[in-house]
């Protein structure tokens, strides 16, 4: 099977969706039916990209000010996208939200639906054109990628379609993420003032739906001796309504317990996702909850909440919270430190968790699904 994907993501720094793309490519060659060509919105390509486009960062505010900007974009990309058809594709895979249009058969990833349950946390233009797009795009889909068993189900009751539809390809967990010598990520702790498992970490772009102000809402609530002993590290780059966290983050920031990382190499996230004495994941609605995977996998704790997928992928190794408790979250911090036991437990359960995911599986799915497409 000739696989046409669609890998413009990769144009921007990796996060959930663009590391999605990038290992699934990787894993897929383990299939020897399947042969992938990637689309990178200007061209084609058999290689991944070693990095994000130059400048895509600063770019994409500007793009956003722009009228129309989405619909150009998108207007450009599929004429470069009919170009390539001359290479006998098979199927297309889109891995984010909405296809170009294809006369072949079409499978989608349809990783959440965040527009729906929390449209306030989605750009407005991009908001839009969800919504003039999604519904045409699972219409041509002839089977339905998802992260997660609560997006299929989710999925189908909202679009009204038989479950044959869905496909479930649970992620994986990349080796980068794995439990570590003191010695081995020791200049990183350094690097930020830490101590090995004296530290909380948060991960996720600072935009609303991430929920970050209640990590600065319990951790606040911690004593001040505790706060100075754990502070608080957030690393992800600055999102959409960034603005918001702008007074909790200067009066956090002020009081020297919390510290702002920015976007970090992958190396780096992930021993620092090693030496954490927990991962505080508060997020209001995720279609999987890759860091909750990946600190697992790291040996390190996760606090998350009980909403959207979370729960099928932290499962029993996880520490529950409501994401509007302020309090409950800084008692499962504080629990994490007092209790040794306790912290223990969830470290070797969320290991023996994590090793239920891995992305050769999620290759084995997703060729499965594109069989299923091709009538196989």
């Amino acid at each position: 099977m000739r696989i046409a994907l669609n890998a413009r993501i990769l144009q921007a720094p990796r996060t959930g969706i663009g590391h999605y793309v990038a290992e699934l490519v990787n894993a897929l060659r383990g299939e020897s039916d399947v042969d992938v060509s990637l689309f990178h919105g200007w061209g084609w390509s058999c290689v991944l990209p070693d990095a994000a486009m130059p400048g895509y960062s600063r770019m994409t505010p500007l793009l956003r000010q722009i009228p129309g900007a989405y619909q150009a974009r998108r207007w450009l990309e599929q004429k470069r996208f009919d170009q390539g058809r001359a290479q006998g594709i098979d199927l297309y895979h889109e891995p984010s939200l909405w296809p170009l249009a294809f006369d072949g058969p079409t499978v989608i990833t349809l990783h959440d639906l965040t527009h729906l349950h929390f449209p306030q946390t989605q750009p407005p233009a991009r908001l839009r054109e969800i919504e003039r797009r999604l519904a045409a795009g699972v219409a041509q889909a002839r089977i339905i990628l998802t992260d997660s068993q609560a997006i299929a189900d989710e999925a189908q009751a909202f679009f009204n379609l038989p479950a044959q539809r869905f496909v479930v390809a649970p992620l994986g967990v990349a080796e980068r993420f794995r439990p570590r010598q003191t010695e081995e990520i020791d200049s990183v702790l350094k690097a930020h003032a830490v101590q090995t498992r004296e530290y909380f970490l948060c991960v996720g772009t600072l935009e609303p739906r991430k929920n970050l102000s209640l990590a600065l809402q319990a951790h606040a609530l911690l004593p001040d001796a505790v706060r100075q002993r754990f502070p608080l590290l957030i690393a992800g780059m600055a999102g959409w309504q960034r603005e918001q966290f702008n007074e909790p983050l200067r009066q956090a920031l002020a009081s020297g317990h919390v510290c702002l990382l920015g976007y970090l190499p992958d190396e780096q996230l992930a021993q620092l996702l090693a030496g954490a004495r927990a991962l505080i994941f508060p997020s209001l609605y995720e279609g999987f909850g890759l860091p909750v995977l990946e600190a697992m996998a790291s040996g390190t704790p996760v606090v998350t909440t009980r909403s959207s997928a979370m729960p099928e992928v932290a499962g029993a190794a996880g520490n529950y919270i409501e994401a509007d408790d302020a309090e409950g979250l800084r008692d499962a911090m504080s629990r994490l430190i007092d209790d040794s036991p306790h912290w223990q437990a969830c470290r070797e359960a969320g290991l023996q968790q994590a090793r239920l995911f891995t992305w050769k599986r999620c290759a084995q799915a997703t060729a499965g699904a594109y069989r299923q497409a091709m009538g196989g």
